[in-house]
């Protein structure tokens, strides 16, 4: 957990999206395929922007991560998949509070 100015604690949560690649959980608003033409426009968008990140190393992209700063992130790894890495963290971090 990280203080924040006005003493408020919050906790940093971090997802693997593969291939050593790591996003703050917190910062995620969605988790899409990137077949449809609004989201291929998204992704242009961001690219245009500066704000696309590519982190598929060159593999195929399988998901797109829209974050609330505005970024664009490809992985490679299926939506579903990054979906139960979120859900099984926030479940751990659910136990955790309790047991306190």
């Amino acid at each position: 957990m990280a203080p924040v100015s006005g003493g408020e604690v919050v906790s940093v949560r971090l997802i693997n999206i593969g291939f050593g690649s790591i996003v703050s959980a917190n910062r995620i608003i969605s988790i899409v395929g990137p077949e449809s033409a609004p989201v291929k426009r998204l992704m242009q968008d961001a690219r245009d922007r500066g704000r696309l990140i590519d982190a598929t190393y060159g593999r195929r992209t399988r998901a797109v991560i829209i974050c609330d700063s505005d970024h664009v992130i490809l992985c490679a790894v299926q939506p579903e998949t990054i979906a139960n890495r979120l859900s099984s963290q926030f479940k751990d971090v659910h136990l955790d509070e309790e047991e306190e």
